[in-house]
């Protein structure tokens, strides 16, 4: 099935992104082997590399690359310093220890470092930028007004607040790049603490502005107008949102944990349907309408489908090949990539293949951009010939008028010259004096 251009009708909704990446992340959390970690990563940055826009929220996902860096250097840092849980026998180096009082106990600074310590500290920070890296997956590739769009009407004000946060990471990377950017031609530095500086207040300017335009827009467009609701249906609507958030809650903790996969999944299912119950009494407070709503295609299901099928591959994994996705720190053993669940990893692959393709880089749009660019060069090159040409003609012509001009002078001035002929009458005598 070959993928069509994105359009407004052909783009895909975007819950089926969201519902892909936190099956990724998922399958993230149930498992700490590095190989399929790093396997996720790449599944993730390869679909965004393919199928993400040029909008400025599709630039957020380097920033949330950077930010699963800098939380694996703090997860080592703290366990170089604080130490680790984890016991050891391969010490890498002796730090001073700081004596702490008698109420501190279990907690200390410095003393040894262990290899196992680090290799385990390394292995948890690479699950959590793991989970980082693919909501950035999901923040870079789905629209955010067209999900807003799709919420239920008991959820919109929630769903303003909800995109408006995850707008701002994006918008505040691409104020950051302008910037930078600016500073560079204008020949100033654009690193270090001083340039960060200088680029905060503008930063922070932009954003309140936005915030201010926002703000107009909402209180223009009606924005927190509800219709009248009956008390009794009120009530039940509170009762069944609140019950069905709990049971989703210790139903997805039982899932993910090792002990509660028996009522897990039976208590998740019924704080689903309870709590979908209550969002759909809730939209009858909700006044709004909505023009040309999103289509959940076979697409998006496809999409959404190969993340869901990632995260159940995975915890079904964890029956048969626990210490596979689960490689002991001590004592200290190399990981080795699984089979079945790297090929199940590779199921993420899917929406690489088809999303619909973002605008501007179809095989069309490509042969469309290269026909006018050889378009244009051969227009350019026959211009430059013309532009060329007239230049030598008129050139030429300034010549010719410029001697005849010279000429014409020079026989004027010889003609009124004393004791000089003509130059238009060979016979003609000089004067006498």
């Amino acid at each position: 099935m070959s993928a069509p251009q994105a359009t407004r009708t052909t783009a895909l909704h975007a819950g089926a992104w969201w519902l892909w990446a936190l099956g990724l992340a998922t399958a993230a959390s149930r498992t700490t082997n590095p190989l399929l970690l790093g396997l996720l990563v790449g599944v993730a940055g390869y679909v965004v590399a393919a199928r993400r826009t040029h909008a400025p929220w599709a630039r957020s996902y380097g920033a949330f690359v950077r930010l699963g860096l800098v939380v694996i250097a703090i997860r080592l840092v703290f366990a170089f310093v604080l130490g680790s849980p984890i016991p050891g026998t391969h010490t890498l180096v002796t730090l001073p220890e700081v004596p702490l009082p008698h109420w501190a106990k279990g907690v200390r600074i410095g003393g040894r470092v262990t290899a196992e310590g680090m290799v385990f500290a390394l292995y948890d920070g690479l699950k959590l930028a793991t989970l980082l890296i693919c909501v950035g997956a999901a923040n870079a590739l789905a629209n955010p007004a067209r999900l807003l769009k799709s919420l239920p009407g008991a959820l919109y004000e929630a769903g303003v607040a909800v995109v408006v946060a995850m707008t701002f990471a994006p918008n505040l990377v691409a104020d950051v790049q302008r910037l930078r950017a600016a500073r560079r031609l204008r020949g100033r530095p654009d690193r270090g603490v001083r340039a960060l500086l200088q680029v905060g207040l503008p930063v922070l300017e932009g954003a309140l502005e936005r915030s201010v335009a926002l703000a107009a827009a909402m209180d223009a467009r009606g924005y927190g107008r509800s219709a009248e609701v009956p008390p009794a249906v009120r009530h039940l609507t509170s009762v069944l949102t609140l019950g069905g958030l709990l049971g989703s809650c210790a139903g997805t903790y039982g899932l993910l944990g090792d002990a509660g996969g028996g009522y897990g999944l039976p208590l998740l299912l019924a704080g689903l349907a309870a709590a979908l119950a209550g969002l759909w009494l809730g939209g009858r407070r909700s006044v709004r309408s909505r023009y040309r709503p999103d289509r959940w295609g076979a697409r998006a299901w496809l999409v959404a489908g190969s993340g869901i099928a990632v995260a159940a591959l995975m915890i079904w994994a964890n029956g048969y090949a626990a210490t596979a996705l689960h490689p002991p720190a001590v004592p200290l053993t190399a990981p080795v990539l699984p089979l079945w669940p790297a090929a199940s990893v590779l199921l993420g692959l899917l929406p690489a293949f088809v999303a619909p393709l973002p605008p501007g880089t179809g095989r069309a749009d490509r042969t469309e951009r290269g026909d006018r660019t050889g378009r244009a060069g051969r227009a350019g090159r026959a211009g430059g010939t013309g532009r060329a040409g007239r230049t030598d003609g008129t050139s030429r012509a300034g010549r010719t008028d410029g001697a005849s001009s010279a000429s014409k002078a020079s026989r004027a001035a010889r003609a009124a010259s004393p004791g000089r002929a003509p130059d238009g009458d060979p016979h003609a005598k000089e004067p006498t004096q």
